[in-house]
């Protein structure tokens, strides 16, 4: 407890009317003239010169009468909640939880606890200072702060015995207010939320209509609407997630981990990823569709290294990728790559044990990462977090592809954002190329990049280069040129002369006659069939190359890991919530509230009426309508002209 003000001067104190204290700023004069307020010895203490301007006389509250004195502290004191929990110190090992208890109330109820606590400060000091009974100052502070004389037993019987820096926590008000809800029956509870509950994400109010024709039905007793609102909401907002957005949309309520890519140095880590573009554009050979990019990326500055174009992600367009980044910038020592099929394929990461698609074979040939001595790191699918190159890819699409010259041809980054011109033409792929080359060199080189290692003012380009000029950097040799430059498959020489036939062409060489019935790696570019194949031994040493003879065509890894552990906990929690709730399966909450939907049976008629048709029952043209015994009585004898009409037709052809 703490005073906001202990000095006063004679017009403050005249203007807050204290009781005893007259309201006039010159009878205050003369009340601290009459009663000695001047005291030489309290110079300091209880009155001291004023050092404002204007000078004069400052009091303090001490030299009040004693209701006054009352009055003034509670007009004047407050109650620090946070000081008087720090000040419990070391008690807090012992009352701990009361405290967590304390600040988990509303600004309110700790208000109240601190007004109850000032009210008992008061007592006391004004005893401590006075003397007087404590009874009569009971009663004058109950009046000071509007309470009884009980009501104050009943706060100091809170606090009696307690530790005094626990008395802010223990006179905190501790009603709780109405709990108990409406009366539901249980049936109907788990009828709600197996209708609510589902992936179609029906509104409330149509699920509640349905249940309480239900209800009706079984007998069951279902509040109302806004009482079944308010219960629902009590389910943890994961359990609506799982159910009615799915298990993707609970992880991503799972908070992220943040990755520090300054672990790294330039070149030492890339990671790499497919993006399909929003524009149209025409091949040479007058094909139109989105081509495919696949792009590399430095992790350490978020540099895009190397990328190429083709119709869809293959293999051979990833190696490409792979190869020019090598070419022109070296082999880095960690790679992250999506576990696609065109990433995953042989040919780029063959050989790596954890690659999680098709199977692993000790026999396989190693892979042009893994004969680099590339580590490859297998990312979370659809996970933006572990490939920060798609975020890369974000900003090539909002800029790039809308850029004026692909004016026609950019269709809209989702089926409902199609521009008015969608699909009015097609961009050649040389200027596609162009625009796009152009649009990455100004992405790399843009400054003022808000990342750790630009800190607002380097581009992308700059923080690689300052560390690439000083980073041990791995460059491929010549020979190694022929392993990310031409794709890998596993084959066999065959007999009798040990040629190899691949994609319709053979190639064949003396040294193949030795390899006959083994298998070897054969290294060629597919786009340029009829040169020399390159065949290598299993374990990569280089045999030779073959002639086409007929050619009949053309870091922190464990962090990672305890975050998917983590994540992977985190949704097995939700659907054990979602199992707690759910006590009815969806065919008993249908077979209960399914309605009769049987058609009632037609009314029996007593009137038939006949309609005339292409036979020979003689009826008028409109239709006549007749009872029962008239029907009867009318077939009997078109029935009795139809055989006279027949005898009829039997005598004339006898005539003839």
């Amino acid at each position: 407890m703490a005073l906001t003000q202990e000095w006063f001067t004679a017009a403050e104190v005249a203007a807050l009317a204290l009781p005893g204290v007259p309201t006039v700023a010159a009878n205050v004069i003369a009340l601290a003239e009459r009663e000695n307020w001047r005291r030489p010895e309290w110079l300091g203490k209880r009155w001291r010169k004023r050092t404002a301007s204007g000078g004069g006389v400052e009091y303090h509250w001490s030299v009040l009468p004693p209701d006054a004195r009352l009055a003034w502290s509670v007009t004047h004191t407050v109650i620090d909640a946070e000081a008087e929990r720090q000040a419990a110190g070391a008690a807090r090992t012992a009352n701990g939880p009361l405290w967590d208890w304390f600040f988990t109330l509303s600004d309110k109820r700790r208000d109240e606890a601190a007004r109850r606590l000032q009210a008992l400060e008061q007592i006391r000091q004004i005893v401590r200072d006075t003397g007087r009974n404590v009874l009569n100052v009971r009663l004058e502070v109950a009046a000071a702060f509007g309470a009884t004389k009980s009501t104050l037993y009943n706060w100091e019987g809170l606090v009696r015995g307690q530790p005094r820096i626990d008395w802010l926590a223990l006179l905190a008000p501790r009603h709780v207010g109405r709990v108990k809800g409406a009366e539901c029956s249980q049936e109907a509870w788990d009828a709600l939320y197996v209708e609510y509950m589902r992936p179609a994400a029906p509104t409330f109010s149509a699920c509640y209509r349905k249940i309480k024709r239900a209800a009706e039905k079984n007998g069951w007793t279902l509040p109302s609407e806004s009482a079944c609102l308010r219960r629902m909401q009590l389910v943890q907002p994961e359990v609506h997630m799982l159910n009615r957005r799915g298990a993707d949309a609970v992880k991503r309520m799972f908070p992220a981990q943040e990755r520090d890519r300054t672990v790294f140095r330039a070149l030492e880590a890339v990671n790499a990823d497919g993006h399909k573009w929003d524009v149209f554009v025409k091949w040479p050979d007058g094909h139109v569709g989105r081509p495919m990019m696949v792009g590399f990326q430095d992790l350490y500055s978020d540099l895009f290294l190397s990328w190429r174009v083709d119709r869809s992600e293959n293999r051979d367009l990833i190696r490409l990728a792979f190869g020019d980044m090598i070419e022109q910038w070296g082999v880095p020592k960690h790679c992250y790559l999506d576990n696609g099929r065109g990433f995953a394929s042989k040919q780029l990461t063959g050989g790596t044990p954890n690659r999680y698609r098709f199977k692993y074979r000790e026999q396989e040939p190693d892979g042009i990462m893994t004969q680099l001595g590339v580590e490859v790191h297998w990312t979370t699918p659809y996970a933006g977090q572990s490939k920060p190159i798609e975020r890369g890819f974000g900003d090539l699409a909002r800029d790039v592809a809308r850029d004026i010259r692909f004016e026609g041809a950019y269709t809209g980054n989702s089926p409902m954002a199609k521009p008015e011109n969608y699909g009015s033409k097609a961009v050649p792929l040389e200027l596609f190329l162009q625009v796009v080359a152009e649009g990455i060199r100004e992405h790399n080189a843009r400054v003022g990049r808000r990342t750790r290692v630009c800190k607002g003012v380097l581009s992308f380009q700059q923080a690689f280069d300052a560390s690439y000029a000083k980073s041990e950097i791995t460059k491929a040799t010549l020979e190694q040129r022929r392993l990310w430059l031409l794709a890998a498959e596993g084959m066999k020489p065959r007999k009798p002369d040990g040629s190899i036939i691949l994609m319709g062409n053979r190639f064949c060489a003396p040294f193949l006659t030795a390899q006959i019935g083994k298998q070897v790696t054969v290294r060629f570019d597919p786009e340029k069939l009829q040169e020399d194949m390159h065949v290598f031994r299993p374990d990569g040493i280089y045999l030779g190359a073959a002639p086409c003879v007929e050619a009949v065509g053309f870091n922190d890894v464990d962090a990672a890991r305890a975050q998917m552990r983590a994540r992977a906990a985190y949704l097995r929690a939700v659907k054990s919530v979602d199992e707690a709730h759910r006590k009815m399966t969806a065919e008993a909450q249908i077979a209960l509230t399914a309605t009769n939907t049987e058609a009632p049976p037609p009314p029996e008629t007593k009137v038939v009426r006949l309609m005339r048709t292409s036979g020979s029952l003689a009826i008028s043209a409109g239709a006549v309508a007749l009872d029962a015994e008239e029907t009867e009585d009318m077939l009997v004898r078109a029935s009795e002209a139809r055989r006279a009409h027949r005898l009829r037709l039997v005598g004339e052809d006898d005539g003839d």
